[in-house]
Protein backbone atom coordinates (compact mmCIF):
# COMPACT_ATOMS: atom_id res chain seq x y z
CA UNK A 1 0.00 0.00 0.00
CA UNK A 2 1.23 3.48 -0.83
CA UNK A 3 0.88 6.34 0.95
CA UNK A 4 -1.10 9.05 -0.60
CA UNK A 5 -1.27 12.97 0.42
CA UNK A 6 -4.03 15.26 -1.17
CA UNK A 7 -2.50 16.25 -4.50
CA UNK A 8 -2.13 12.79 -5.45
CA UNK A 9 -6.09 12.07 -4.48
CA UNK A 10 -6.50 14.79 -6.57
CA UNK A 11 -4.10 13.91 -9.54
CA UNK A 12 -6.23 10.25 -9.27
CA UNK A 13 -9.52 12.38 -9.21
CA UNK A 14 -8.02 14.29 -12.42
CA UNK A 15 -7.14 10.56 -14.55
CA UNK A 16 -10.63 9.05 -13.87
CA UNK A 17 -12.52 11.81 -15.13
CA UNK A 18 -9.78 12.24 -18.66
CA UNK A 19 -6.72 9.90 -18.56
CA UNK A 20 -5.72 11.28 -21.48
CA UNK A 21 -4.56 14.48 -20.24
CA UNK A 22 -1.26 15.71 -20.34
CA UNK A 23 1.27 16.30 -17.19
CA UNK A 24 1.97 19.67 -18.25
CA UNK A 25 -2.29 20.60 -18.40
CA UNK A 26 -2.45 18.06 -15.60
CA UNK A 27 0.03 20.34 -13.44
CA UNK A 28 -1.16 23.65 -14.34
CA UNK A 29 -5.02 22.52 -12.84
CA UNK A 30 -2.73 20.98 -9.40
CA UNK A 31 -0.23 23.84 -9.37
CA UNK A 32 2.80 21.46 -10.04
CA UNK A 33 5.00 21.81 -12.87
CA UNK A 34 5.05 19.60 -15.84
CA UNK A 35 8.34 17.58 -14.24
CA UNK A 36 6.74 17.11 -11.16
CA UNK A 37 3.83 15.29 -12.12
CA UNK A 38 4.90 13.21 -14.54
CA UNK A 39 7.20 11.74 -11.45
CA UNK A 40 3.65 11.83 -9.14
CA UNK A 41 2.50 9.63 -12.59
CA UNK A 42 5.49 7.28 -12.89
CA UNK A 43 5.58 6.83 -8.96
CA UNK A 44 1.78 5.87 -9.23
CA UNK A 45 2.22 3.56 -12.00
CA UNK A 46 5.17 1.91 -10.16
CA UNK A 47 3.48 1.46 -7.59
CA UNK A 48 0.43 -0.41 -9.07
CA UNK A 49 -2.25 2.28 -8.15
CA UNK A 50 -2.33 3.24 -11.69
CA UNK A 51 -3.22 -0.20 -13.84
CA UNK A 52 -3.31 1.23 -17.80
CA UNK A 53 -5.22 3.81 -19.46
CA UNK A 54 -8.28 2.24 -21.22
CA UNK A 55 -10.24 3.61 -23.99
CA UNK A 56 -14.12 3.71 -22.78
CA UNK A 57 -16.81 2.71 -26.05
CA UNK A 58 -19.97 4.37 -25.56
CA UNK A 59 -21.96 1.03 -26.46
CA UNK A 60 -25.38 2.69 -27.37
CA UNK A 61 -23.88 5.40 -29.94
CA UNK A 62 -22.42 1.70 -31.34
CA UNK A 63 -25.76 0.29 -31.74
CA UNK A 64 -25.85 -1.88 -28.77
CA UNK A 65 -28.67 0.09 -26.75
CA UNK A 66 -29.18 -3.21 -24.00
CA UNK A 67 -26.40 -4.09 -21.35
CA UNK A 68 -27.57 -7.13 -19.54
CA UNK A 69 -26.07 -8.37 -16.06
CA UNK A 70 -26.36 -12.26 -16.31
CA UNK A 71 -25.68 -14.43 -13.05
CA UNK A 72 -24.39 -17.77 -14.16
CA UNK A 73 -24.45 -21.10 -11.95
CA UNK A 74 -22.29 -23.74 -13.15
CA UNK A 75 -24.39 -26.82 -13.53
CA UNK A 76 -21.69 -29.76 -12.43
CA UNK A 77 -18.81 -28.19 -10.23
CA UNK A 78 -15.51 -30.65 -10.42
CA UNK A 79 -16.70 -31.31 -13.88
CA UNK A 80 -15.39 -28.29 -15.86
CA UNK A 81 -12.88 -26.23 -14.34
CA UNK A 82 -13.46 -22.46 -13.83
CA UNK A 83 -11.11 -21.49 -16.26
CA UNK A 84 -12.79 -23.51 -19.17
CA UNK A 85 -15.53 -21.60 -18.10
CA UNK A 86 -14.14 -18.24 -18.58
CA UNK A 87 -12.37 -18.65 -21.02
CA UNK A 88 -15.04 -19.87 -23.27
CA UNK A 89 -17.44 -17.15 -22.07
CA UNK A 90 -15.00 -14.01 -22.74
CA UNK A 91 -14.34 -15.49 -26.29
CA UNK A 92 -18.14 -14.20 -26.78
CA UNK A 93 -17.31 -10.49 -28.36
CA UNK A 94 -20.86 -9.46 -26.52
CA UNK A 95 -19.62 -10.11 -23.14
CA UNK A 96 -17.74 -7.20 -21.75
CA UNK A 97 -16.54 -8.60 -18.55
CA UNK A 98 -16.61 -11.90 -16.94
CA UNK A 99 -16.28 -11.51 -12.63
CA UNK A 100 -16.38 -14.56 -10.38
CA UNK A 101 -18.31 -13.94 -7.64
CA UNK A 102 -19.19 -15.08 -3.95
CA UNK A 103 -22.61 -15.93 -3.60
CA UNK A 104 -25.80 -17.78 -5.00
CA UNK A 105 -23.81 -16.88 -8.36
CA UNK A 106 -20.26 -18.21 -9.43
CA UNK A 107 -20.12 -15.68 -12.36
CA UNK A 108 -21.40 -12.45 -12.94
CA UNK A 109 -21.08 -11.01 -16.62
CA UNK A 110 -22.09 -7.99 -18.66
CA UNK A 111 -23.27 -8.74 -21.93
CA UNK A 112 -24.34 -6.02 -24.40
CA UNK A 113 -26.47 -6.37 -27.19
CA UNK A 114 -28.30 -4.60 -30.00
CA UNK A 115 -31.87 -4.91 -28.39
CA UNK A 116 -33.35 -7.59 -26.21
CA UNK A 117 -34.39 -10.16 -29.42
CA UNK A 118 -30.30 -9.79 -29.98
CA UNK A 119 -29.71 -10.36 -26.11
CA UNK A 120 -32.00 -13.41 -26.40
CA UNK A 121 -30.10 -15.19 -29.31
CA UNK A 122 -27.05 -14.56 -27.14
CA UNK A 123 -28.48 -15.95 -24.38
CA UNK A 124 -29.82 -19.05 -26.57
CA UNK A 125 -27.34 -19.78 -29.19
CA UNK A 126 -23.85 -18.75 -27.06
CA UNK A 127 -24.50 -18.14 -23.88
CA UNK A 128 -26.79 -20.92 -22.52
CA UNK A 129 -24.40 -23.53 -24.70
CA UNK A 130 -21.35 -23.12 -22.66
CA UNK A 131 -19.40 -26.02 -21.10
CA UNK A 132 -20.87 -26.33 -17.91
CA UNK A 133 -23.84 -23.52 -17.71
CA UNK A 134 -26.25 -24.23 -15.55
CA UNK A 135 -28.99 -21.51 -13.68
CA UNK A 136 -29.22 -17.84 -15.30
CA UNK A 137 -30.64 -14.72 -14.37
CA UNK A 138 -30.45 -11.88 -16.18
CA UNK A 139 -31.37 -8.18 -14.70
CA UNK A 140 -31.47 -5.60 -17.48
CA UNK A 141 -29.51 -2.62 -16.83
CA UNK A 142 -32.10 1.06 -16.90
CA UNK A 143 -29.63 3.69 -16.20
CA UNK A 144 -26.36 3.52 -14.80
CA UNK A 145 -23.83 6.38 -13.11
CA UNK A 146 -19.99 5.99 -13.15
CA UNK A 147 -18.45 6.74 -9.95
CA UNK A 148 -14.54 6.87 -9.83
CA UNK A 149 -14.63 5.76 -6.24
CA UNK A 150 -12.37 6.23 -2.86
CA UNK A 151 -10.19 8.61 -4.00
Amino acid sequence: MIDLDDTDRALLRALTQDATQSAGALGRDLGLSQPATWRRIRRLQNAGVIRGRKLRLNAEALGFGVTVFLGVKLARKGRISLEDFERAVSAIPEVQTVEHVLGLYDFRLRVVARDLADFERVLRRRLMTLPGAGDMESNVLLSEERRPGPI
